[in-house]
């Protein structure tokens, strides 16, 4: 599953005068040189495509004489795609363009950015979930998540599976009179909307970062933000939890063959990633760079176990 070329310089394209079945390809390749790069080959005949794997007789001269032909994907199971904006080096961005422009062939062969081409054949992305709350929007990690993944170029095909709390809904699960969130940052208003959250008109909302006059309100936060709270204003505060962490506890599953691994932030965590029977975290702000460590830490743990051979008796 998931078969991409390692490069697309690996992936040649040429036009056939025979047939794609897999015999007259094979009479028809053995023995021409191809590029000494050349893996794979999109074979074109009347509009038709299919993927063949080559090998050569050496890779030192810069064409060597076919010596061996095995068919990747026939053509009536080949898809070819013109999608400009994909970048085929990329293997997210292959098997999203696959989903997107021909799900049921199990290889797309695309044309993308720069007129470069490759192919994916089986396409599976590793799915992997991130249990996000908003807003903001676009909701930040899966963003981070989403612009990483655009330019891995060496991470298998990887599907996000979006997990997003509504901090408002959260909010209405404890009704209140005034609200208190740790930040207006992504807050549209000072307000939550009624009907949503509490009885009445509008609902009152402050923000803890604003340091506001205390009022008896209910707050929508995390451990982070009780410690501010008892900094400043000391005493018991109604809460709701918020932590991504704690929210995600319902979707992680044990064992790392297991169901989708699950990736969330935490501000608890300030300068490392951690990755605990599926779970992974990153920390609240994290950078590029972590973001990335997670996402490893993250396929890491949704590929099986490697079999191990049985103890001798």
């Amino acid at each position: 599953m998931n078969l991409v070329p390692a490069q697309y310089r690996n992936v040649s394209v040429a036009d056939v005068p025979v047939a794609l079945d897999e015999a007259a390809l094979r009479a028809h390749l053995l023995g021409r040189p191809v590029y000494r790069r050349t893996r794979y080959l999109v074979a074109r005949h009347a509009g038709a495509c299919a993927v063949v794997e080559v090998s050569k007789r050496s890779e030192a001269p810069l064409f060597s004489p076919v010596t061996a032909v095995s068919v990747v994907a026939r053509a009536g199971e080949t898809a070819f795609v013109d999608a400009p904006e994909v970048d085929t080096a990329v293997p997210t961005q292959l098997a999203r363009a696959a989903a997107d422009h021909a799900p049921s062939a199990r290889c797309v062969v695309v044309r993308g950015r720069y007129g470069h081409v490759s192919f994916i054949a089986d396409p599976a992305p590793i799915q992997v979930k991130v249990v996000e709350v908003v807003p903001p929007w676009p909701p930040k990690l899966v963003d981070q998540l989403r612009r990483v993944l655009d330019l891995a170029d060496d991470l298998p095909p990887v599907e996000l599976v979006e997990e997003l709390v509504d901090l408002t809904a959260l909010a209405a699960t404890r009704p209140a009179r005034h609200y208190l969130f740790p930040c207006r940052a992504g807050q549209a208003s000072g307000t939550v909307a009624p009907g949503t959250a509490g009885p009445g008109a509008g609902v009152p909302v402050s923000y803890l970062d604003e340091i506001p006059d205390r009022a008896p309100w209910t707050m929508v936060g995390c451990a982070r933000s009780r410690s501010i709270h008892d900094w400043f204003y000391g005493g018991e505060v109604p809460t709701v939890d918020m932590c991504p962490r704690n929210l995600a506890g319902r979707y992680a599953r044990p064992g790392a063959a297991g169901p989708a691994p699950v990736i969330t932030k935490c501000c608890l965590l300030e300068d490392r990633v951690s990755s605990d029977d599926g779970l992974v975290v990153v920390p609240w702000g994290a950078s590029v760079a972590q973001i990335r460590d997670g996402l490893k830490l993250a396929i890491a743990a949704a590929r099986p176990a490697p079999a191990t051979s049985p103890t001798p008796r």
